[in-house]
């Protein structure tokens, strides 16, 4: 079966290597993107929580808005570390999908087989 894989990926045209390794590049990107937009909405959503705790005025005194932002930081923090091994794995798989990329674009341009190979990423 793997044997079989590995000679259906030498039969494809450099062109269609490129363009499934630049699809998988993009899934990458949007799966990090999606993280980032959970973070955000996650972050959002307990804002009012972290808002409303904050002490009015008492005795004349105008609440602190630096407690509230330290803790909407130690909050997002929070939830930034709970996804952090997951965006660190992708990250890595994004550096060496792009650098994959890059050497085959490379060859493709130095064989003079696909000079039009575009540079865009």
């Amino acid at each position: 079966m793997e044997r079989e894989r590995c000679m259906m990926r030498s039969l494809l045209s450099p062109a269609t290597k490129l363009s499934r390794m630049e699809d998988a590049r993009r899934q990458t990107q949007k799966q990090l993107q999606i993280i980032d937009r959970q973070i955000t909405r996650r972050i959002t959503a307990i804002l009012p929580q972290i808002a409303r705790r904050q002490s009015g005025y008492r005795r004349g005194k105008a609440p602190d808005g630096r407690t509230l932002l330290e803790r909407y930081r130690a909050n997002l923090a929070g939830l930034t570390a709970e996804r952090q091994l997951e965006v660190d794995a992708l990250s890595r798989r994004l550096a060496r999908q792009e650098a994959a990329i890059a050497a085959l674009r490379d060859r493709l341009s130095l064989s003079g087989a696909y000079p039009h190979t575009n540079r865009e990423a």
